[in-house]
C-alpha cells in the first residue's frame, strides 16, 4: 500500500511539457499543495525517460504533444524500463484516439489542459494510491474508441491523405497501388468511422484525433 503523503513525505512529481510558462505555472501551482513536491522539470520525451530514471518520482505529469518523443511514446518508454511507474497525461487532445493511445502506452489518467487545478491535484492523488482518473468526457471517448473498429496500418495512411486533400489518384501513386486498392481501403476507412464520404472522414479523424492538423 502506498505511503499516506504528508509534508514531510510528499508525493514527488516530475512536470514534462515543452512550454516553459505551463511548466513554470504547473510547479508552482502544485508546490502550493502541502503533500505535494515537484522535483524536476522535462521539456521533451526523452528528458522525461531520463530524469525519471535519475529521480525516480511517485507520478509524472505529461504533455501529450512534445518534440523528441510524443507524451504516450514517452510513457511507454518509462513504463518499459519501470512497469509500475505512475503517468497522468495532461493535453489540450481530447479525442478518444489520443486518450487511447496513452492508455495503450501505460497512462493511469488523462487531462484536458482546460481542467480545473483542484482536478488535477485530484487526479494525482488518486493516481499515486494506484488508482486511474479519466473524467467522464474522456472515459466516454475511450469507450468509444474501444468499441470502433480498428484501422490498419495501410487503412491508416490512405485516411490520412484523405485529410490532407489527396485525391485517389494521388494516393494510389504515393502509396504504389492502384485507384481501386485506394477505393476499397476508402469504403473500409467509411465502415470503420461510421461516416458517410470523405468530407465526413477527414472531420471524423480529425475530431477524434486520429490524424493531427500540424
Amino acid at each position: 500500500m502506498t505511503a499516506l503523503p504528508t509534508p514531510a513525505n510528499p508525493i514527488r512529481l516530475l512536470i514534462v511539457d515543452d512550454h516553459f510558462v505551463v511548466r513554470i505555472g504547473l510547479t508552482s501551482a502544485l508546490n502550493l499543495e502541502p503533500d505535494m513536491q515537484v522535483i524536476a522539470e522535462a521539456r521533451n520525451g526523452k528528458e522525461a525517460v531520463t530524469l525519471f530514471q535519475k529521480h525516480r518520482p511517485d507520478v509524472v505529469v505529461m504533455d501529450y504533444q512534445l518534440p523528441e518523443l510524443n507524451g504516450a511514446e514517452a510513457t511507454a518508454a518509462i513504463r518499459a524500463q519501470s512497469p509500475d511507474a505512475r503517468v497522468i497525461v495532461l493535453s489540450v487532445y481530447k479525442g478518444e484516439e489520443d486518450v487511447h493511445r496513452a492508455v495503450q502506452a501505460g497512462a493511469s489518467g488523462y487531462l484536458p489542459k482546460s481542467a480545473e487545478p483542484r482536478e488535477l491535484v485530484e487526479a494525482i492523488r488518486s493516481i499515486h494510491n494506484g488508482g486511474r482518473y479519466f473524467p467522464a468526457a474522456i472515459a466516454a471517448a475511450l469507450t468509444q474508441r474501444q468499441a470502433r473498429g480498428k484501422l490498419s496500418e495501410r487503412e491508416q495512411e490512405v485516411l490520412v491523405m484523405i485529410v490532407r486533400g489527396r485525391s485517389n489518384k494521388e494516393i494510389a501513386a504515393a502509396l504504389g497501388i492502384s485507384e481501386n486498392t485506394v477505393k476499397v481501403h476508402a469504403t473500409k476507412v467509411f465502415e470503420k468511422l461510421n461516416v458517410a464520404d470523405r468530407l465526413e472522414a477527414a472531420t471524423a479523424a480529425i475530431q477524434r484525433g486520429i490524424v493531427h492538423l500540424q
